[in-house]
């Protein structure tokens, strides 16, 4: 990293501030820890490296005419405490903005602060763009000449008009949770003995202080004398620099550990892990997988009876396009922003395993564990129990299934990657509604355009898609964010209202589907690729042909 790097990109931002989203304002500042730390990351050692980052913005933040810091004891706000607590303290204290350092899941790097707007959500674009414009003209530095403050304690401290509060973000989120989840109805059922669970925190940061935030306040029932509860249901809970050389991307490849587990004999009832700053959850049954699509479309159905900060209805759903059965909202999630801003935006599931409650509620664990809380809180000991597999296929019966699959070429030459695209988005220009593939009939096919209701955003080339007469979907899409070279991802889906067939494998339902889209797309012909390097998000709970570290997942655990 360049010299004054962090500085430099500090002033940039604040340069693109509108004056009153700084001038005599209020700004939230957290780090989840993994930036900027070249030591050992857990949890005092690396202190003092993540505080020196946080201690330049303080400083900067000062000399740009900001009034008030808070900051999380010890930088203590990862994501997905920052998004709970943001609203938090913004209703509380009328915050402007915040910064948060975040890794995701990818180990520590300047490339990875953020910022974030007055109600929570990302900054937009037009600051966004405004950031990089004057991070390539920028002069000068407006940094404070004051002493560095003690973040390890709580309290004010002044220099003359501008304040840094250090609050407990801990206490903030858990008044905060007991606002909208059943705490009580939650510990009935995970202190019941036939009801077992397993959190894989990944080695990030929500393994940082799992007593208090796994799985809604579980300290509380260690406190009680639950011990059971606790013991054996954390895995890979200490946070690591290097996340311990694995990759916490929750999904059926990177978390194979806590899939095995869950697929054993007599595995747990449930299971869940997030990701390196704890926005993106994966969630399973015993011997089931939930994918995000269904997760966020259960959670929704059931929101207003299970989970009591929706006892009036939910506001708002997103999805993004590619996602099964997706609301037309693009990938990104800056965008999102804009119904956060207006209060509308509460579930969303994206097109990686992530889902996210916002307007205060962010933990896809929490939110099941409230559902099936729910459903068995009349169910006495030696009943059985409702279980994850349950909720689904009765969702299913409900409302139907989408069979829906995604298939992610990994670290492909980008020639060839950006040849396909080139080549799916003439042959989509130059289709026609009624055109014939085998025994698909083309609805439309197009490159597709986000025009935002509320603010009139435009985002372009979210995807190539090709949409049938009978709603099946092909999506294309070519991403750059992986560490060495482009990663294709192939989208695959079709509705199913028969519920006789919901039980189909996934990969054979969908079969004349994928075939369809590797040969319309070419893909071995420009990408060289006979396999995908992971099939995620397969919509087939029991993942009955995905290969993972040698084992293949039935639909039973024998």
């Amino acid at each position: 990293m360049q010299e004054n790097y962090l500085a430099n990109w500090i002033q940039a931002l604040f340069d693109s501030l509108p004056p009153e989203d700084n001038k005599n304002g209020v700004l939230v500042l957290g780090a989840i820890k993994f930036n900027f730390v070249k030591k050992s990351a857990y949890p005092v050692s690396d202190f003092c490296c993540c505080s020196h980052s946080l201690q330049i913005i303080i400083k900067i933040a000062s000399g740009n005419g900001v009034e008030k810091i808070l900051v999380g004891q010890q930088a203590s706000f990862n994501h997905l405490i920052f998004s709970m607590n943001f609203s938090t303290t913004n209703v509380k204290n009328f915050a402007n903005g915040g910064f948060i350092m975040s890794a995701s899941y990818n180990p520590g790097g300047p490339e990875y602060d953020w910022f974030n707007y007055s109600s929570g959500q990302p900054a937009p674009e037009s600051i966004t763009d405004k950031i990089y414009g004057n991070t390539l003209s920028i002069s000068e530095i407006k940094i404070a000449d004051i002493p560095d403050v003690d973040l390890s304690k709580t309290g004010v401290t002044k220099f003359g008009s501008f304040s840094v509060e250090v609050i407990d973000p801990v206490s903030d989120y858990l008044e905060l949770l007991e606002t909208v989840f059943d705490f009580q109805l939650i510990r009935s059922l995970i202190s019941r003995p036939d009801f077992r669970f397993t959190f894989d925190a990944m080695h990030a940061v929500t393994g940082a202080m799992p007593n208090l935030f796994l799985l809604i306040n579980l300290v509380q029932l260690w406190i009680l004398g639950f011990n059971y509860a606790m013991y054996d249901s954390i895995a890979n809970g200490i946070p690591l620099e290097d996340f311990g050389h694995g990759h916490p991307d929750p999904n059926l490849t990177y978390a194979k550990d806590l899939v095995n587990i869950l697929y054993a004999e007599n595995g747990p009832d449930f299971g869940a892990a997030s990701d390196g700053d704890g926005n993106r959850n994966m969630i399973l049954g015993r011997c089931f997988f939930v994918t995000p699509s269904d997760s966020v479309a259960v959670i929704a159905a059931n929101a207003r009876e299970a989970i009591p900060y929706f006892k009036d209805g939910v506001k708002g759903l997103a999805r993004s396009m590619p996602t099964s059965g997706a609301l037309m909202s693009p990938l990104v999630g800056n965008f999102l922003g804009i119904l956060w801003m207006l209060g509308s935006y509460q579930f969303a599931g994206k097109r990686v395993l992530e889902q996210a409650l916002t307007t205060f509620v962010r933990r896809m664990a929490s939110a099941w564990l409230s559902i099936i809380a729910h459903r068995n809180k009349d169910k006495k000991a030696g009943e059985k129990l409702i279980s994850v597999a349950d909720v689904v296929k009765e969702h299913w019966a409900t409302y139907g299934r989408n069979f829906f699959s995604r298939y992610d070429y990994e670290e492909c030459e980008s020639e060839g990657a950006n040849k396909m695209v080139a080549y799916l988005r003439e042959t989509a220009s130059k289709s026609k509604t009624g055109d014939k593939y085998g025994s698909y009939v083309l609805q439309f096919a197009d490159d597709f355009t986000y025009t935002d209701p509320v603010d009139g955003s435009v985002v372009s080339k979210q995807g190539v898609r090709f949409v049938f007469s009978d709603g099946s979907r092909i999506i294309y899409r070519l991403s750059g964010t992986g560490s060495a070279g482009a990663t294709v991802r192939v989208y695959i889906e079709q509705f199913e209202p028969d519920a006789s067939k919901h039980d189909l494998d996934a990969q054979v339902a969908l079969k004349p589907l994928i075939n369809l889209a590797l040969s319309l797309s070419k893909l071995k012909d420009f990408t060289g690729r006979e396999k995908p390097t992971v099939t995620q998000t397969c919509e087939d709970h029991y993942y009955p042909v995905l290969a993972v570290a040698g084992n293949t997942y039935t639909n039973t655990c024998d």
